[in-house]
């Protein structure tokens, strides 16, 4: 098994438009007085190598968290497939680790369980699930892939699913029903500290 922090560059995804926040940007929405962003970095930093921020506004605040920001260079609307294919481009790993902003309960064994799914599959793109469903931009994959996603977005293609189904992909299932939890709307957040 390959070192499990130095080949992996770890992407808090922080680009989006936080409509179900009010417009907001989510990444920066306090949470137990840290921002969303900072539960993320604390908890997925450890588990990586490199670490960056993909975001598309307050690109100085979210590098004042001492990490490389990454800006989406296919825009319009492209979703989160945008954040993965500006962040494919950056990285300079083998592989890169996808977390969304908005999931401060990410568990301590996320990259290990994610690598050796990976690994034990043969496939190049691992993304996780729980009991209850998928959660398809919780994702490790080959940095590779990113001609093909610059490819599908470029002819208009906005689907994760449909994306991951060009190429070999597998989920790992976690057990924790708490680890996925998206802080989507202020009840959420309200919600996450009881």
């Amino acid at each position: 098994m390959m070192d499990n922090r130095g080949g992996i560059t770890g992407v808090v995804l922080a680009g989006g438009q936080g409509r179900r926040m009010g417009g907001v940007d989510k990444g920066l929405v306090e949470l137990s007085g840290r921002s969303l962003v900072s539960h993320v970095l604390s908890v997925m930093a450890p588990q990586v190598g490199p670490v960056m921020i993909n975001a598309n506004r307050h690109h100085d605040v979210y590098a004042a968290l001492g990490y490389p920001v990454v800006a989406d260079i296919i825009t319009g609307s492209a979703g989160p497939l945008a954040g993965f294919h500006a962040a494919l481009k950056a990285a300079s790993t083998p592989l890169v680790l996808m977390v969304p902003c908005d999931t401060p309960a990410l568990p301590d064994a996320l990259v290990a369980s994610l690598l050796a799914s990976l690994e034990g599959h043969g496939v190049d793109i691992v993304f996780a699930c729980d009991q209850e469903r998928a959660h398809p931009a919780i994702v490790l994959l080959k940095r590779h892939l990113v001609d093909d996603l610059e490819k599908y977005l470029v002819d208009g293609g906005r689907k994760i699913d449909q994306w991951y189904a060009r190429h070999p992909h597998a989920s790992c299932q976690f057990d924790d029903e708490r680890a996925f939890i998206n802080i989507n709307t202020p009840n959420d957040r309200d919600a996450f500290g009881r």
